[in-house]
């Protein structure tokens, strides 16, 4: 069912909590199965220094959210955004295809942190990040 890798960023969460001093903050949900991630970056001069992040979810949720802010933690802001959501699940060795919503609710929690980021520039995250469902074409 779970791979030993999922198991162990359930049991063990890296990085979670809040982050005081972030400068990028988002924060997506599924409505379907409910899960919710929020994640809170610090990125200097284009590089993520320091992520949080908190979940209310499943084990897989946990451990997806987990292992996304060990993939981003320290690289450029270009690198999280080529981050997949395919990349989160094989790093966490596989999901069950009917977890596999948690690995992309992971990639859109990052786009949405790295969009509020652009946005506290002044910067339209769209031409750069995509819309990830928190812009204002989709409210």
């Amino acid at each position: 069912m779970y791979s030993d890798k999922v198991m162990d960023h359930f049991s063990n969460p890296r990085n979670v909590g809040e982050l005081m001093d972030a400068n990028a903050v988002g924060k997506v949900g599924n409505p379907k199965c409910g899960d919710i991630m929020k994640m809170m970056m610090r990125i200097e001069n284009d590089v993520i220094s320091d992520v949080k992040f908190k979940t209310f979810g499943c084990g897989a949720a946990v451990a997806t959210s987990s292992m996304a802010t060990e993939l981003v933690k320290g690289r450029t802001v270009a690198e999280a955004l080529a981050l997949t959501n395919k990349a989160v699940a094989e790093a966490l060795d596989g999901l069950p295809p009917i977890k596999m919503h948690c690995s992309v609710l992971a990639e859109e929690a990052i786009k949405s942190a790295i969009s509020d980021y652009y946005r506290r520039q002044g910067i339209d995250p769209v031409p750069i990040v995509g819309c990830n469902v928190d812009c204002e074409h989709c409210h």
